[in-house]
C-alpha cells in the first residue's frame, strides 16, 4: 500500500447506521454555523491539496487539467465561504485562472480560446469556478470584475456551441462537432441558471437555462433507470455508455439553480429522480463507487479526470441543497452525505491526510492518490459540514 489509511476497517453497519440517520438533520444553529468539526478536517485536507500539489510557478495542479484545477479551486472557495478563513486568499489570483483572468481585465488580451482548445464542458468548468472566486471576493469586499469579464467571455464561447441541426438541439462536445454527450449540456444548464440568479438583467442566461432543460428532458440521454449514460448516438439514441457518478450530480444542481429562479416544483422532483437513483445503484455499502474504482491493485483503476467524479457530485448536492432550501429534502440526503464523508475519511484519507480515489472499502494498493482525488474528498467534507449531521466521524 502506498499509505498507511487512518483506519482499515469500517464496517457495512457503520456506514447503513449513517445513511439510517438521515432524519438526524442539523439545528437551526449547526446549520447556520455549519458543523466545526467537519470544516476542520476538510481544511486540513486542503492544506496538505495545496502545499502538496500546488504549483505556485504555473498556477496549476500537478498532474492536473485545467478543468480538474477549476474544479479544485473551486472547492477552496467554496471552502474559504463556508469557514470565513482567508487562508488560501492568493490562491485566485496566483492560479491559471486568475493570471488569465487578470490579463484579459488589464490588457484586452484573452488566451480563453487557447486555453479552452475547443472543449465546451471544460469551458463550463472553468466558469464556475470564476463565479466562485468572484462569489468569494466580492464577500471580502474586494474587486471580482476580472473574474466576472472572464466568465462572461467563456459563456459566449459556449453558447456559440449550441447547434439545431443535430438531434434538435444541444451544445457539442467540443469543436470537432462530432458529439452531444450529457456533461457539457448538464453543464450549459448549470452555469446558464447559475447565472440567472447571478445575473437577473441578463435574460440570455435564463432563456438558455430552460432552452437547454427542455432539450434534456426531450433527449434520450437518460435511461429507463433514471440514470444518465454518457451521450447519445449519431442517430440521437442513448448510447448505452459509461453512467459515471458526476453526471447524475450536475444535472440535480443545473434543476435546482433553474428552480431557484423559477419556482417550478416539478425541476425538484425531476433532479431526484437521477439523485435517488445513482443513490440506489452507483453505491456500493452506501457509499459512491465509480465504475472504473476498485481498491485492489493491478485491476481498473480511475484516470485523472474520473478521480474527480464522486466530489463532483457531492458538491453539486450541497449547491442542489443550497437552491432546493427545503429542510425535508436536507433531511432526506443528510444521512447519505455524512456516509460519503466517513467513507473518504475512514477509507480514503491517508496518514499525511491526501484522499484517495477509493472511497468505499479499504485500499489494498488500488486507490490512486492525487490532487484530483484529494479535492475530490474535500468536496465531501465541505458538503457534509453543510447539510450532514454534525457528528464525529
Amino acid at each position: 500500500m502506498r499509505f498507511t489509511l487512518f483506519s482499515s476497517v469500517v464496517s457495512p453497519l457503520f456506514v447503513l447506521l449513517a445513511i439510517s440517520g438521515s432524519n438526524a438533520t442539523p439545528s437551526p444553529f449547526e446549520k447556520r454555523q455549519q458543523c466545526q468539526s467537519s470544516l476542520n478536517i476538510a481544511l486540513s485536507v486542503a492544506e496538505r491539496l495545496q502545499s502538496n500539489y500546488f504549483n505556485v510557478f504555473t498556477g496549476e495542479y500537478s498532474g492536473g487539467a485545467h478543468w480538474t484545477d477549476a474544479n479544485a479551486i473551486e472547492n477552496i472557495h467554496n471552502l474559504m465561504l463556508a469557514t470565513g478563513t482567508d487562508e488560501f486568499s492568493s490562491l485566485a489570483d496566483n492560479s491559471y485562472l486568475g493570471r488569465t483572468a487578470i490579463l484579459q481585465a488589464d490588457t484586452g488580451i484573452s488566451l480563453w480560446s487557447t486555453i479552452l482548445d475547443g472543449s465546451y464542458d471544460d469551458a463550463s468548468w472553468i466558469i464556475m469556478a470564476l463565479w466562485k472566486i468572484a462569489d468569494y471576493k466580492t464577500a471580502r469586499g474586494l474587486d471580482s470584475s476580472a473574474y466576472i469579464e472572464s466568465a462572461n467571455t467563456i459563456y459566449s464561447i459556449v453558447e456559440s456551441a449550441w447547434d439545431t441541426s443535430v438531434c434538435g438541439g444541444g451544445v457539442w462536445w467540443s469543436s470537432a462537432k462530432n458529439y452531444k454527450n450529457s456533461i457539457t449540456n448538464e453543464l450549459f444548464l448549470f452555469v446558464s441558471a447559475t447565472g440567472a440568479l447571478n445575473f437577473p438583467s441578463n435574460p440570455a442566461f435564463l432563456q438558455n437555462a430552460n432552452l437547454v432543460r427542455n432539450w434534456i428532458q426531450s433527449s434520450q440521454l437518460r435511461n429507463s433507470q433514471g440514470l444518465f449514460n454518457d451521450g447519445l448516438t449519431s442517430t440521437c439514441a442513448n448510447n448505452g455508455q459509461t453512467i459515471w457518478i458526476y453526471n447524475q450530480g450536475v444535472i440535480a444542481a443545473g434543476l435546482g439553480a433553474l428552480y431557484a429562479v423559477t419556482k417550478d416544483a416539478t425541476l425538484l422532483t425531476e433532479a431526484e429522480v437521477t439523485l435517488d437513483a445513482a443513490i440506489s445503484f452507483l453505491t456500493s455499502n452506501g457509499i459512491l463507487k465509480e465504475s472504473c474504482d476498485d481498491p485492489a491493485a493491478n485491476t481498473v483503476t480511475c484516470n485523472n479526470d474520473q478521480q474527480s467524479f464522486k466530489g463532483i457530485f457531492m458538491k453539486s448536492l450541497q449547491y442542489y441543497l443550497d437552491r432546493a432550501n427545503d429542510p425535508a429534502r436536507t433531511a432526506k440526503y443528510a444521512g447519505f452525505i455524512r456516509a460519503q464523508a466517513s467513507g473518504v475519511y475512514h477509507y480514503g484519507t491517508s496518514a499525511s491526510t491526501d484522499i484517495g480515489s477509493v472511497w468505499y472499502a479499504p485500499s489494498q494498493g488500488g486507490s490512486v492518490f492525487s490532487a484530483s482525488s484529494s479535492s475530490s474528498g474535500l468536496a465531501a467534507h465541505i458538503a457534509n459540514a453543510k447539510y450532514g449531521p454534525c457528528s464525529a466521524l
